[in-house]
């Protein structure tokens, strides 16, 4: 199993990445508590919406049926931490991707 982390930043942000040999864009939003994120196939439909970034578990469990080839974990420095904060994410707050 690879694993790998994707860069992210405390910001509002989309982009392009290519994930077990297919692109996807990622989108994540700071929704007032915590992170949302959106994946979206390459022509910005989406795919799954509306994902809430929190740590210890594979995000995308609820979707094996579509066997996408891959999982999505987040990790933080801090143990004790639910979720990234506003302030964290990409710093001491890791989006990690598992792949086969």
């Amino acid at each position: 199993m690879a694993i790998q982390e994707i860069p992210l930043t405390a910001d509002n942000q989309q982009f392009s990445i290519t994930i077990a040999g297919t692109t996807y864009k990622l989108s994540i939003t700071w929704r007032d508590l915590y992170w949302i994120m959106d994946l979206l196939d390459d022509r910005a439909q989406p795919v799954i919406s509306g994902i809430p970034l929190v740590t210890g578990a594979d995000l995308l469990a609820q979707y094996t049926y579509m066997a996408l080839g891959f999982k999505l974990v987040v990790a933080c420095d801090d143990s004790t931490q639910d979720y990234p904060t506003k302030t964290d994410l990409g710093a001491r707050s890791h989006l990690l991707v598992l792949t086969e």
